[in-house]
């Protein structure tokens, strides 16, 4: 295996995304570190690695089941459009099935582990469950969430809603109100970011019938629908502060709101049909999630 290999395999993986579910993770157990409960070192490792490797078999399984459509994007961003790794002289398209397959032996083997080390109630079960069909069902046929319109929802719900559930599940074995006020208005930036990302694919998307959710909401009604989702994120977090959600916490997830305006703000020129800069708005559709779950999650860990 060359450097160059090596290079195109680590852009296969999508580090980023790694970084965005590892961020979630560490929210749930900042949670119940804010309750007082004593953080088991090993468990956390183990749930982490868990949701990093479900995470890389799903994009795995992505690049593979979408190589053909990707390839032939022309407006691919650092965020979007695939990884580009795949194709002639780069990686064989197989690489990416063998990566999966391997994925899901070590998710495998990090279930068992868990099963030992762990009591597992039948709550942590069923997101266990839900996360592996949805990880395997997203770009797999004949299922295929991405193109149902429901693929969007099903991994916004998953990635920020259960990914910090399960950690605080896995610490401290219930479930307790702060979790859900805190990801609730995360799952609603999650999803306005996943349609914000597929606007710069929404041609190719057309051109092979991928039937993502802009693309069946149509280009307009989606835009519409990621700024409604972006300001209905931040009023969910001042709803909360009346209902008991810590003002720190609150704080904390209100100061990614301008970068909630300045992508309102973009989709805003694109709908008036000014020339998008997809950079622009890819980059900070991500800034606004990450920045948002970051703080809130440190914002418990250090309370």
């Amino acid at each position: 295996m060359t450097s160059q290999d090596i290079v195109l395999f680590v852009r296969l993986s999508r580090p980023l995304f790694l970084l965005g579910v590892m961020v979630f993770y560490a929210l749930g157990v900042g949670i119940a570190h804010y309750l007082g409960h004593e953080i088991n070192v090993q468990i956390y490792w183990l749930g982490q690695a868990w949701v990093i490797f479900c995470q890389l078999s799903a994009q795995y399984l992505n690049e593979y089941f979408d190589s053909e459509a990707d390839k032939n994007n022309t407006n691919r961003t650092p965020l979007t459009g695939g990884s580009g790794s795949l194709g002639p002289g780069k990686l064989p398209k197989q690489v990416a099935l063998y990566a999966a397959y391997t994925t899901l032996a070590i998710l495998a083997s990090l279930t068992v582990l868990l099963i030992a080390t762990v009591q597992l109630n039948s709550t942590i079960w069923l997101i266990m469950f839900f996360a592996i069909l949805v990880s395997i069902t997203y770009s797999t046929p004949p299922v295929k969430l991405e193109s149902s319109g429901y693929g969007e929802l099903a991994v916004s719900i998953l990635v920020a809603f259960l990914t910090p559930a399960f950690a605080f599940l896995l610490q401290t074995g219930e479930w307790h109100r702060l979790v859900v006020m805190s990801s609730f208005p995360l799952t609603s930036l999650h999803l306005a970011m996943l349609l914000a990302l597929e606007l710069p694919d929404f041609a190719n998307d057309s051109k092979y019938n991928k039937q993502t959710l802009l693309i069946r909401l149509g280009w307009q009604n989606g835009m519409v629908l990621h700024n409604v989702l972006i300001l209905t994120s931040f009023l969910l977090i001042s709803i909360s502060r009346m209902y008991g959600y810590p003002w720190f916490a609150t704080l904390a997830g209100l100061m990614a709101f301008p970068i909630g305006i300045f992508q309102i703000w973009q989709m805003r020129r694109i709908s008036l049909g000014e020339k998008p800069n997809w950079s622009a708005l890819t980059i900070g559709a991500v800034s606004m999630l990450v920045v948002a779950v970051y703080l809130v999650a440190f914002s418990f860990w250090i309370n």
